[in-house]
């Protein structure tokens, strides 16, 4: 009796679906742990884009992501219009523009602008057999005029994703190294001129990293109880809806930037490292994709993004520990929000595709 080898359903990494899906449920049932005395309707949203979103990976799966390189201009377009837009007719929360309301749902073009940004310039990087100046000036043109758009609504946190994109995928390019490394100088020695554009506020949350006593009840408050919130939850944690913490309101927007505060205190030290593993199990995932990506476009993809991913976790885990600035960047499918959820989970779609394609299967 001859035993066939087992093989999944379409040829899929299926890792790819289930780490993003228990991600979001673990964010899911933290959003309601926070917020389901005061807020039980952003767990029903939550669900509904998680249901849109994975709606949208299948169909970015069986959709042929080479297609996408020929859109990608047409897609940029897009939300560069869009940001414009937000500029203009945008809803003003909490001293910033940065969503558009279609009554219906929001819509955060800075969000969806990660991955539709990206498109483009995979595509613009993987047809450049050689970096002239050129080519610099128009890559530097295409990421500069998003962030520009970006910086004004003030979205500095997704602007400094965007940027990181940039290197990303330039460090893997054919471009020079020694090109790169005077790109980066340029951009250090104009960094005094874009201090002059930041925000008070924003200011203010580089002055409380580097000196994090010195406004505790102000501009340091958020940080300081982060930190306590963390460490609250000890080695187990207080359990779902428990933290005293969360639920004496000590810590702000618990179910969007420090949505990992409020899972340690809930789950503890344990719960927290299972939710941290699983994060770089999918960015691992993810980093696969580029390994077995049949061209190139594919590969600048897959690769810019998993590592954009790695950034966005450090960078939140790190604020929520006090280790970096707060700069509002969400946790991949855990922290509360629509257009973050539907981002991510295009992305998720496209990396199928692209996996998928790479076995030459047809259906």
């Amino acid at each position: 009796m001859k035993i066939k080898n087992f093989r999944l359903p379409f040829g899929i990494d299926w890792s790819l679906f289930l780490a993003p899906l228990l991600l979001s449920v673990i964010g899911i049932v933290m959003i309601f742990s926070v917020t389901y005395s005061t807020k039980p309707a952003l767990m029903i949203s939550q669900i509904v884009y998680l249901i849109l979103g994975l709606s949208l990976a299948i169909f970015l799966t069986f959709f042929d992501y080479r297609n996408l390189r020929g859109l990608s201009l047409f897609i940029y377009l897009i939300d560069l219009a869009l940001l414009i837009l937000v500029l203009i007719i945008g809803d003003r929360t909490m001293g910033s523009t940065r969503w558009i309301d279609f009554k219906v749902f929001q819509l955060q073009p800075s969000e969806i602008g990660k991955l539709l940004i990206l498109l483009f310039l995979a595509r613009i990087v993987s047809e450049t057999e050689r970096f002239n100046f050129k080519k610099i000036f128009l890559i530097l043109i295409i990421t500069g005029a998003p962030v520009l758009l970006i910086l004004l609504q003030p979205d500095f946190g997704t602007a400094m994703v965007i940027v990181v994109e940039l290197f990303i995928i330039l460090f893997f390019s054919k471009i020079k190294k020694i090109i790169l490394v005077a790109i980066l100088g340029a951009m250090m020695v104009f960094a005094p001129v874009g201090w002059h554009f930041l925000k008070d506020y924003q200011k203010q949350r580089i002055y409380t990293f580097m000196n994090p006593s010195s406004d505790p009840y102000g501009s340091g408050y958020n940080v300081t109880q982060a930190k306590i919130t963390v460490g609250s939850g000890g080695l187990m944690g207080q359990g779902i809806g428990r933290g005293t913490q969360i639920q004496l309101n000590f810590l702000p927007i618990a179910h969007t930037d420090f949505i990992f505060a409020s899972t340690a205190e809930a789950v503890g030290f344990v719960g927290s490292s299972f939710l941290l593993l699983l994060l770089l199990f999918l960015i691992y995932r993810v980093i696969n994709v580029a390994k077995v990506a049949k061209d190139s476009f594919g590969f600048y993809f897959a690769i810019t993004w998993g590592l954009t991913l790695m950034f966005q976790v450090f960078v939140n885990i790190g604020m929520n520990l006090g280790i970096v600035p707060v700069t509002g960047i969400p946790l991949p499918f855990v922290s509360s929000g629509g257009s973050q959820m539907l981002t991510n989970f295009a992305a998720i779609g496209i990396l199928q595709s692209i996996y998928l394609r790479h076995r030459k299967i047809s259906f």
